[in-house]
């Protein structure tokens, strides 16, 4: 044989060995549709395919990460002074699973006597962080995916700096990769230094500090707490509404997001999440709250729309997820609620990827008579989401869900759904893959019929903003468009 005949024996043997090694390798911790995926990505694309998989093809952060996890989650647990219940007598009688099931998993117990506002518009939002900052005496913990200075949160950074000088303890956590793909990263920095705010990054990729993980592992919680006393959380950013892309910015794009004011226990839930975070990042275990601080400075949550009143005497618990536990917690949480819906699920996702278990249990429940509703936008902003998600359309339509577009220019960012008459999760988590396993998210499961009333008026006005997709007319939709979006179906597998 000739010397390239030999190394093409040796390379085509290796190919195999890859392979079959892949095959066992691969199959032992993931879905069978993942492994399958990855094993054929492998196969088909030689020696490439098999550098990509151990580049992200691990779906956990590094061991340390997950045992200060637990540590943390043992700590949770054995708080005193925290009233914890499972749920009311009022409450339907499977939310009591809910419960149960979150706080073997999150750590965090559902806690009464909680008070909630929804925040609708992108600028009060941030109008009322920056009053409720302003009441700060203790301390202000911040932590988004995005946060960048700009001429829509400049105002917020004002309201960090002022708290700063009168010797509020500021704490910032904001996503390591992420700040990259925004302008005035080094600006935002400067201002949080100048101030004396306490910065780190979330998840760093500094190989030559020993800080490395699956590269697309990321944070993608967003929540602000104030003194233990207030605490936001949601899907907004901390950054202008057309995330300062100038091609968002060309088409006219803007985001619409759907943030949660609270007050009450749950807040100390809330800031335990920022706490586990902060010891991941800066090695540093702060306090966990087990009661809230009272509140000398008490400001209303201003009032511009009906949702925006208030719900108070609401049981919620705070859901943690993401590559630091063992579990998808926001995942099995979303699809027990899913199958205990009895008369109606409204669901609002951006990005809308479900696994098979989210879409069998959505596809059940339609079948089963429940109205089922789901919005997304009319525009993407992520092109490979976007015509993945639309492949699952056909299956939806068919079992008799109800599919809302979001008009352009707007982008419909808000995560949300409800339950019924008196459940709802609102917080971080797309209904995706990737916010079930590889981002780490936030959600809150809140248990009120007050609460759900305002989120009902939040659906309406999405309903009256949408157009609804035609049932029969979208399976006959252009071929090069459903072969995109099955082709753009696969990728989502890769996890």
């Amino acid at each position: 044989m000739s010397a390239p005949e030999i190394w093409g024996l040796v390379l085509a043997i290796l190919h195999v060995v890859i392979g079959f090694t892949a095959a066992i390798v691969i199959s032992l911790h993931r879905k069978p549709a993942t492994a399958i995926a990855w094993i054929l990505t492998i196969i088909f694309i030689p020696f490439l395919g098999a550098i990509v998989f151990f580049l992200i093809g691990f779906g956990r952060l590094p061991r340390r990460r997950r045992e200060q996890q637990r540590e943390v989650n043992r700590l949770m647990l054995e708080r005193s002074g925290i009233e914890t219940h499972r749920v009311t007598p009022e409450s339907p009688a499977w939310l009591t699973s809910a419960a149960v099931l979150n706080q073997n998993l999150g750590a965090l117990p559902m806690v009464g006597g909680n008070t909630a506002a929804l925040i609708e518009n992108y600028v009060e939002s941030l109008d009322q962080m920056i009053i409720d900052i302003d009441a700060a005496e203790s301390f202000v913990h911040v932590e988004f995916y995005i946060l960048v200075r700009d001429h829509t949160t400049g105002a917020f950074f004002d309201a960090l700096a002022r708290a700063t000088a009168r010797g509020v303890r500021v704490r910032v956590l904001s996503d390591h990769v992420s700040g990259f793909m925004f302008p005035g990263r080094r600006d935002t920095l400067a201002a949080l230094a100048e101030m004396g705010a306490e910065w780190r990054a979330m998840l760093p990729l500094r190989p030559h500090r020993g800080q490395w993980q699956r590269p697309d592992l990321r944070n993608h919680r967003k929540l602000v707490v104030i003194d233990g006393r207030v605490g936001y959380t949601g899907s907004q950013n901390l950054i202008d509404d057309t995330y300062l892309k100038p091609g968002n910015v060309k088409r006219g794009l803007h985001w619409i997001e759907l943030m949660v004011r609270l007050e009450g226990p749950i807040v100390g839930e809330l800031d335990a999440v920022f706490v586990t975070d902060w010891l991941g990042e800066s090695g540093e275990m702060l306090p966990l709250t087990s009661a809230p601080v009272s509140a000398r400075h008490h400001v209303a949550t201003p009032v511009s729309a009906p949702s925006g009143v208030p719900a108070t005497g609401l049981d919620a618990q705070v859901v943690p997820s993401g590559p630091s536990f063992e579990n998808d917690n926001n995942l099995k949480l979303f699809v027990l609620l899913i199958q205990s819906a009895r008369s109606r699920i409204s669901i609002t996702s951006p990005y809308f990827v479900p696994d098979e278990s989210t879409l069998l249990a959505i596809v059940t429940a339609a079948s089963r008579g429940v109205e089922v509703e789901l919005f997304v936008s009319e525009v993407a902003d992520q092109v490979l989401v976007y015509h993945a998600q639309r492949s699952y359309y056909a299956a939806l339509l068919a079992a008799g869900v109800s599919i809302y577009l979001y008009r352009a220019p707007t982008v419909l960012h808000s995560k949300h759904f409800s339950i019924d008459d008196e459940v709802a999760v609102i917080g971080s988590s797309n209904m995706d893959i990737r916010s079930f396993s590889l981002n780490m998210e936030v959600s809150v499961l809140v248990r009120g019929r007050e609460f759900v009333d305002r989120m009902r008026l939040v659906e309406d006005a999405y309903r009256a903003q949408s157009v609804k997709l035609d049932a029969e007319a979208w399976p006959r939709r252009p071929l090069p468009q459903r072969v995109g979006d099955a082709l753009a179906r696969l990728t989502s597998a890769l996890q």
